[in-house]
């Protein structure tokens, strides 16, 4: 077995989806998940669900867009287990809306989650990982943090910040044991759309067309073997992957074949 899976892995936005069930991969492949997010009770639902199959959690109940609250985790994270040899930001937010529909504070929360959860976890974490000499961090991004589509100004807006982050922190890790992964999913079946109702009906026709929707623990699944074999991207799933091969040879054909498929709204429509 890949001594990944031995390893203390810490996964921010583990209560339910995506981070939920890579959280439970993890434990079931034998390592120490560190389970973040806000809700402690639907943190709890996973830890039990990891110690039943024989593997091991913690819980660590926090407001990841809090500065303040992240720090003081942190510290017990490092108190309790020391630097995570995996650190998984999985933690985002926001609803797909036109610009207009969307609400200055609307806005704010989806930059405070994923950018501002991704930042605060790694500032963190980062120094007694560099101390240590080694680790991998790991963030879940969005197809929107490469290619745009209409009716998700704010949303697109934080995922490219997430992307910029994530390459500065590579650049800074460049002379280090360090490993920096990316990881961007299509579409995944979680309580993300239940959550934001009209989402799914504004994915771009291309993609729905294209691309297969996977499941949350084959999601999981692909991810954990992904970081286990230290991977610098993870892309999901294969359709997607050749898709992103199309934007690097024609970007302009596959970004006019976006927004073409994308939401489209009458010239009378306002977010009031």
């Amino acid at each position: 077995m890949n001594d990944v899976y031995q390893r203390t892995v810490l996964i921010t936005g583990a209560s339910y989806g995506i981070g939920a069930a890579t959280a439970r991969e993890f434990g079931r492949r034998g390592a120490h998940v560190l389970l973040l997010a806000r809700t402690q009770s639907a943190l709890e639902e996973v830890a039990r669900d990891i110690r039943a199959s024989g593997g091991a959690a913690s819980v660590y109940p926090v407001d990841l867009t809090d500065a303040r609250a992240v720090a003081d985790v942190a510290r017990q994270v490092l108190a309790a287990t020391g630097p995570p040899d995996i650190l998984l930001s999985n933690a985002g937010a926001g609803r797909w809306l036109f610009i207009d529909e969307t609400t200055p504070e609307e806005a704010v929360a989806m930059m405070a989650m994923p950018y501002f959860a991704a930042f605060y976890i790694t500032r963190a974490l980062l120094p007694a990982m560099r101390a240590r000499g080694s680790g991998h961090l790991a963030y879940v991004n969005s197809p929107a943090s490469l290619v745009v589509w209409p009716g998700a100004a704010a949303y697109t807006a934080a995922r490219w910040a997430l992307r910029g982050f994530v390459e500065a922190v590579r650049a800074e890790l460049h002379s280090t044991r360090l490993r920096v992964t990316t990881i961007i999913p299509g579409l995944v079946a979680t309580t993300y759309f239940e959550h934001n109702p009209g989402v799914l009906e504004r994915v771009p026709e291309l993609a729905r067309r294209l691309l297969p929707v996977l499941t949350a623990d084959q999601a999981a699944s692909a991810i954990v073997d992904g970081l286990a074999r230290g991977k610098r991207e993870i892309v999901l799933p294969g359709m997607l992957r050749l898709l992103y091969a199309a934007y690097t040879v024609a970007p302009g054909l596959v970004q006019y074949l976006t927004i073409l498929s994308g939401a489209k709204r009458s010239p009378d429509q306002t977010g009031r």
